[in-house]
Order: C-alpha cells, then structure tokens, then sequence
C-alpha cells in the first residue's frame, strides 16, 4: 500500500497477515442530511481518518466504525456505508450509550487523563452520573467486539485506534482469541500518579484490556514506557510494546498546497499580512494545544523587542473543538478576550499584531502552512502532532520550527526544531525572536531536515509496524 507517491511494502503482505480489519471511533466516511432532507455523504473527519484512508484504499480490508449520528444509522440501513473499495462496518450504539461514552468517559475523562490535564481541584466528579457513564463506555466497546468477532475470518489481523475503544481488546479475546490483534494510542498515555484519580477498578480494568491485545503502539517510546509503569504500579504482569511515529502523506499535502481552495486562501493571507513576517499556529481550539501561552508569548516578544512591532504578525487558526464540554467554550471564549486584548495594546493603523480565525478551513491551514516564518507548535502533552512534519514539506520560506518538548514528534525533530518548555512563556518568546533572526541558511538545513525525516518514513511504514507487532515479527521496544 502506498499514500501518494511514498512507496512502501504492503502491511498484509510483509507481516504475512491473511485479513486486515481496522478499527476505530470514526471511519472513512460520515452522512448528514442536506437542506432537501435528502442524505448526502461526506469524508469523515480527523487526523486519523485522514491518514488511513489512503493506506487502505482498495486493499479490502474491513473498516469497523461508530454510526455516530441519525444519518450514520439512516445510511447504514440503506447499505450506503461503502468507501474506496473497502468493506465498511459501523456499529450503531445506543445514542444515549454512545453520547455518554463519548462526551463524559472518552473526551471528558480519557483525554484530560492522558494528557494531564484536569484540574484536580475540580475535575474529575467520579459520582453516579460518571459511574452510568462509564458502564455506558463498557456496552459501546463490547458492541465493537462483538461486531469484529462476527466480522473477522479465522487467524484475522485487527488493529484497534485509540483511547475511545480502549476496552475492545479484552472484549474481543474472550470471545476470538484466535485474532491477531494490536491497540495503537494516538494520545500519550498517563504517569502512575495520574492514573491514581481514577477509582482502583476503573484503572485496573483499562489496563487489563489494553493488555489483552496482542501489541500495544504509541508514536514515541515515552508513552509506551509509561504506560509499562502504569501496569507496574497496579501489580500487573509485564508486556512489552513497541513505538511507531507516523508521518503525514507528503504527495497529498503538496496536492492540497497547490488547489484553487489553498491558493485563494494563500491570496487572503497574503493581503492581511503583507510582506510581514508570520508567526503561526494551526491547531484545534483545545486545552492541550496550549494557545493562550503561545499568544501570551508573542506579546511578551512585542513587549521586550519593540523593533518587531508592525513588522510580524500572529496568526492564529484553530478549529473549534469539542465545544459540548464547559471547559472548552470558556477556554475559546478566553482565547478570543485575550487576542482582542492583544490587539488592542499594540494595533496601530495599519498594523493588527493578532490574526486569529475560528474554524475548520484545511486549505487555509495548509495555505498558512506555506506561508511561516516561524511554526509555533507548543502542546501541554501531545501524542504525536502532525502539524510540525506538515509544516516544512509545503513551507516556501525555510521556516522555523519552534516545537514543544512534550510534544510526542519531539523525539524525532529534536536537534532540528527550536526546543521549548511549553509552560514557560518568556522562554517561548525567546524561541520565537531566534526563529525570526535565525541565519538563512541554518533555518534551510534545519528545514530540510525534518522535510528528510517525513520523506524517509512513510506512512504506510506506520501501518505496515501495526501489523508487524500484531503478528509477533516486530520486535518490541
């Protein structure tokens, strides 16, 4: 399988694999009802979607996914959930089941879990509505096993994504445990000490399934290594698991770069900034992604380096995110003061220091994207982050990359990258001024560096390393 021109073996046909089943929250692709009422297809949503769909176009294999919404189920009754020749299976949970799972255990517990995220002196409530919430978890991924154990042929390969289904996998081995099977977490994974908010039972049943599996993966060895120590303080028996970065896919981004969507884009940006520099930043509107520091930096550099005034520009483009939660509309609502608050301190006539736009708008991201003189990418707690290898393969200006060191990708661009503390904000205005004078040709070595890292490891690697470990031919870190 390849994506774009970036060839690799084929994942069945390297690890000996006789069928391949993925699966995952999301699939390929997603219905909604038009203005008529009538049902229209779209392609589904997020990183992980994004990458897949390439690596298995036409391979065959079998894509298990949630009906998200009433249209996902309309479509599947009509037998219209097909994609790019691949044989697709939703399961279409209980809507109640399926918002609580999603919206209280997934995004309102996991996430914050496993990025580290919650306020310990609020969050997490683990009382009666968080229990019939996480029974709610345990009936959505046991509809998953069950639909994979009906779905699968004798000796299957099945690859489980993510930390919405990390109970599938004990679920699946009580009932096949003929199945070769791997759970590969795109989050990082929690300290020992993390862990501990979760009631004991909880902890333990999380660990004991994604245990179950025959392979666990993580993006970097620091979140497998801790995940190794989580089973360690709860008394577990030992398992191994292997790391697996993955890359975008270098021939679509140069496609998106290059349509009439991101060049119109390019034209915008191109009028609102001039020939200023730009600082940049493209991420979801989320906790982790760490943009109120990010903002609060570049006005700390305007505030000490007064001589960068009207010459760079912030620009700011974020996704909204997950906006069914509380924490998420307030942390928009600061971000959105706080760049007014900005621009209001510094802003001349002809000169807004804050660009910020709030929406999911790819071909301007990837328009931005080619247009950096510094990418800032300063996550909390990252699993991986993608945006920091996208970044330079269609950048026309040798930028610099300034990357958080919790970010999951920092262990494969460091020494290339511009090193920062995420919560340090004046040293990531620092970072930023060394980005923006860094010499010509330092900025270029260190730009085709990581363009060389992306190229060098193709996507299709990090599913063919999936399968490997699934099947037992890969060796565990």
């Amino acid at each position: 399988m390849a994506a774009g021109n970036q060839i690799a073996p084929d994942p069945l046909a390297e690890s000996g694999a006789t069928h391949l089943t993925v699966v995952s929250n999301r699939g390929p692709v997603s219905f909604e009802h038009d203005e008529s009422g009538e049902l229209v297809a779209r392609d589904g949503a997020g990183g992980l979607v994004s990458a897949l769909r390439p690596l298995l176009a036409g391979s065959g294999a079998t894509w298990v996914a949630s009906a998200i919404t009433e249209a996902d189920r309309e479509a599947t009754a009509r037998g219209w959930m097909t994609s790019d020749g691949l044989d697709l299976v939703t399961v279409a949970s209980n809507p109640e089941d399926y918002a609580m799972a999603y919206d209280v255990i997934s995004n309102g517990t996991l996430w914050f879990l496993h990025h580290h995220l919650f306020d310990l002196s609020r969050r997490p409530r683990i009382d009666a509505r968080w229990w019939e919430a996480w029974e709610a978890y345990r009936v959505v991924n046991g509809l998953f096993a069950n639909v994979i154990a009906e779905r699968s042929p004798e000796g299957g390969t099945v690859l489980i994504q993510d930390y919405h289904l990390s109970l599938v996998g004990a679920a699946l081995h009580e009932r096949r445990d003929d199945l070769l099977t791997s759970h590969f977490s795109h989050t990082p994974f929690c300290s020992p000490e993390m862990l501990r908010v979760l009631p004991d039972p909880v902890a333990r049943e999380l660990l004991e399934s994604l245990s179950a599996v025959g392979a666990r993966g993580f993006h970097t060895r620091r979140w497998g290594d801790l995940f190794t120590r989580c089973t360690q303080s709860m008394r577990l028996p030992p398992v191994t698991t292997f790391a697996s970065p993955l890359s975008p896919d270098v021939e679509h981004l140069k496609t998106m770069a290059g349509s009439a969507e991101s060049l119109r884009a390019r034209q915008w940006l191109d009028e609102q900034v001039g020939d200023r520099k730009v600082v940049l930043q493209v991420a979801r509107a989320e906790l982790s992604k760490n943009l109120l520091r990010g903002l609060s930096a570049f006005d700390l550099l305007l505030e000490e380096h007064p001589e960068w005034r009207e010459r760079a520009v912030h620009v700011i483009l974020a996704n909204p995110s997950r906006q069914m939660l509380a924490d998420y509309v307030a942390y928009q609502a600061e971000l959105e003061h706080l760049v007014q608050l900005v621009n209001e301190r510094w802003a001349t006539s002809s000169w807004t220091p804050i660009l910020m736009e709030l929406s999911n708008d790819y071909p301007r991201s990837i328009a931005a994207l080619g247009r950096y003189d510094v990418l800032l990418v300063n996550p909390l707690r990252d699993g991986l982050n993608l945006v920091a290898k996208e970044g330079p393969v269609v950048n026309e200006r040798s930028g610099a990359v300034v990357l958080s060191r919790e970010a999951g990708v920092w262990e494969e661009l460091a020494g290339l990258a511009i090193e920062i503390n995420p919560f340090d904000i004046a040293g990531t205005a620092s970072a930023i001024l060394s980005g923006l004078t860094m010499p010509e040709q330092e900025r270029s070595e260190r730009s085709e560096g990581i363009v060389h890292k992306v190229i060098s490891r193709p996507a299709a690697k990090w599913l063919a390393d999936q399968c490997l470990a699934a099947t037992g031919k890969e060796e565990s870190c």
